[in-house]
């Protein structure tokens, strides 16, 4: 084997470094980025992404989203069809979302159709982004739809997957493999980087190449502090799963279990359940299918993610979350702390 890096950090292995401040409040923070460039560029006035599985992300999270300025992504496991009607709906509606197709097996007809019905946004959605189908994906989809369409595409967890990415024509690109919550990939096949350290890594080539693809922080994002953190490394926009799960707006009924606590399913979409619902089969399953405690409406989580980055950007001095990166220090910090960052009063 050859070491790739001397060090890989996660989340909880730095904290931020609080600086001289001139901002009265976090509510006077300015949390607005943008993915993408030229004709293609989306501002987001909430950087914050909703991941393409099943039990996160369907029409009803794409309205609430857009709303809030985020962007609701939908996922793919579903009958062309079925996609095609809810991208109607979307676009009647008037709101802003994207689509995820995948990288193999009809995925430029199925994005035709989408198009057609006024899809824009599209996610070309793998496990391996690195991967020579996906790269070929990406320049099929710009050379059908040229300008017209802003490309995401990902997963990659290494600035060599990122620029291959970047270079084929993705706008954007979802940087981390193997941190979501709901996914067993390091477990199952021993690979992965963590995803703050891969956000770094793609950071410095970035600079150095002059490249305008946007990262955007896929994976292991818990909490406001986490997407400080991936904001700080470079991320543009951050993607989540399990933090949306289990709201009003996210699929699937509430259940109650024997003592009458109320949950909803959330899985990855690369679980035993989740293929087998998606195509009848199942190979290898990389994810894992769980519940999740109901939490009520998302934009009471909105809400919470708002003031954390605004309370973030506050503490590193600055009063807008674009100069973040340029001004934010960090440390690494030990096991012990992580113990000394929790409530201990409980």
């Amino acid at each position: 084997m050859i070491k790739y890096s001397s060090s890989a950090l996660c989340f909880d292995d730095i904290l931020l470094v609080p600086q001289e401040s001139q901002v009265a409040s976090r509510h006077n923070v300015d949390i607005s980025m943008s993915i993408g460039y030229g004709d293609r560029k989306i501002i987001l006035d909430f950087p914050v992404i909703a991941a393409p599985m099943d039990t996160v992300c369907d029409v009803d999270m794409c309205i609430a989203l857009d709303k809030a300025g985020g962007l609701g992504i939908l996922h793919r496991y579903m009958p062309d069809e079925t996609l095609i009607q809810k991208v109607k709906l979307l676009k009647y509606g008037k709101h802003n979302f994207g689509v995820s197709v995948a990288s193999v097996n009809g995925y430029l007809n199925t994005s035709e159709k989408l198009y057609a019905e006024g899809a824009r946004i599209f996610l070309v959605d793998t496990a391996n982004g690195h991967s020579e189908y996906a790269v070929a994906a990406v320049q099929n989809l710009r050379s059908a739809f040229g300008n017209d369409i802003h490309i995401m595409a990902g997963n990659v967890a290494t600035a060599d997957g990122f620029m291959r990415l970047a270079d084929a024509g993705a706008d954007s690109v979802r940087v981390g493999i193997g941190g979501g919550s709901a996914c067993t990939t390091r477990i199952v096949s021993g690979h992965g980087v963590p995803t703050l350290a891969s956000i770094m890594d793609v950071e410095d080539v970035r600079e150095i190449s002059g490249t305008e693809c946007s990262i955007i922080a896929d994976g292991g994002i818990r909490n406001s502090g986490d997407m400080i953190k991936a904001f700080a490394a470079g991320a543009d926009a951050v993607m989540v799963g399990s933090m949306f799960a289990g709201t009003d707006q996210s699929p699937g009924d509430v259940i109650r279990d024997g003592g009458g606590k109320e949950a909803k399913i959330f899985r990855g979409m690369a679980s035993a359940a989740a293929q087998k619902d998606a195509r009848g089969t199942v190979s290898v399953s990389e994810g894992i299918s769980t519940t999740i405690p109901y939490k009520g409406s998302v934009t009471h989580i909105f809400d919470q993610i708002r003031g954390g980055i605004g309370s973030g950007c506050s503490y590193s001095g600055v009063d807008s979350l674009n100069e973040l990166s340029s001004a934010a220090q960090y440390v690494i910090v030990s096991h012990s702390s992580l113990g000394e960052s929790k409530p201990h009063a409980l």
